[in-house]
C-alpha cells in the first residue's frame, strides 16, 4: 500500500540545517522553550506548568500558538519533555483532547562545519475535526516552511546574524 500523501494526511516530516554552532550551545537554545518563540513563527509563548522548571524529561509545559490564513488561527497546547539529551536530542509530544498528538524532535549531530540539527515532527493522533481543517489550511506546507523558518532563526541566533525578515533590537542597523 503506498504511503499517505502528507499534503492530505499529516503524517511525519523533518528539515535540517547545519550551524556553525557546538551541538551543546544548540540543544541549550532549543530546550529552553520558553524561548521558542524566538525561532518558531507559530509558538508565542510557552510556560512551564506542574512545577516544572526547565528541560528534563517528564517535564510539563504548555505553548500558546497561531498559524493558519493570515495566523488568525490562535490555539494552546499542553506538552511533555520526552528526551532531555543534552547536545544530542531534545524532544516532547503536544496533546490533543487529552491524548498525544505530536512528537517533536530537535536533533544534533557534529559535523563538519558545525552541528547538523534536524527538527521533525510525527503525528500519533489528531481529532478528525483537524485532520479536515489541515487540508484547505495546507497545515502539511505551513508546518514545512515553519520548520524551515525555525531553523533560520536559530542558525541566525546562534552564529550572531540576523536573519532575513527578522526584527533588529532598536537602533541596531540604523544607518545614522
Amino acid at each position: 500500500m503506498a504511503p499517505k500523501n502528507p499534503r492530505w494526511w499529516l503524517t511525519q516530516d523533518s528539515a535540517a540545517v547545519v550551524i556553525n554552532a557546538p551541538s551543546e550551545r544548540l540543544y541549550d537554545m532549543v530546550a529552553d522553550l520558553e524561548r521558542m518563540g524566538q525561532w518558531s513563527p507559530e509558538c508565542q509563548q510557552v510556560e512551564w506548568t506542574d512545577g516544572s522548571g526547565g528541560p528534563a524529561q517528564g517535564a510539563t509545559f504548555v505553548g500558546h500558538n497561531k498559524g493558519g490564513p493570515m495566523g488568525l488561527m490562535k490555539w494552546s497546547r499542553h506538552g511533555r519533555v520526552v528526551t532531555a539529551d543534552p547536545g544530542r536530542e531534545f524532544s516532547f509530544a503536544t496533546e490533543e483532547g487529552g491524548r498525544e498528538s505530536t512528537l517533536w524532535s530537535y536533533r544534533f549531530e557534529p559535523v563538519d562545519g558545525g552541528t547538523r540539527v534536524t527538527e521533525s515532527y510525527d503525528v500519533k493522533w489528531i481529532p478528525t475535526w483537524a485532520r479536515i481543517v489541515d487540508v484547505p489550511t495546507n497545515r502539511h506546507g505551513e508546518l514545512q516552511e515553519a520548520m524551515r523558518h525555525t531553523l533560520s532563526r536559530l542558525k541566525a541566533a546562534a552564529e550572531g546574524f540576523p536573519a532575513e525578515g527578522a526584527l533588529l533590537p532598536p537602533n541596531e542597523g540604523d544607518q545614522r
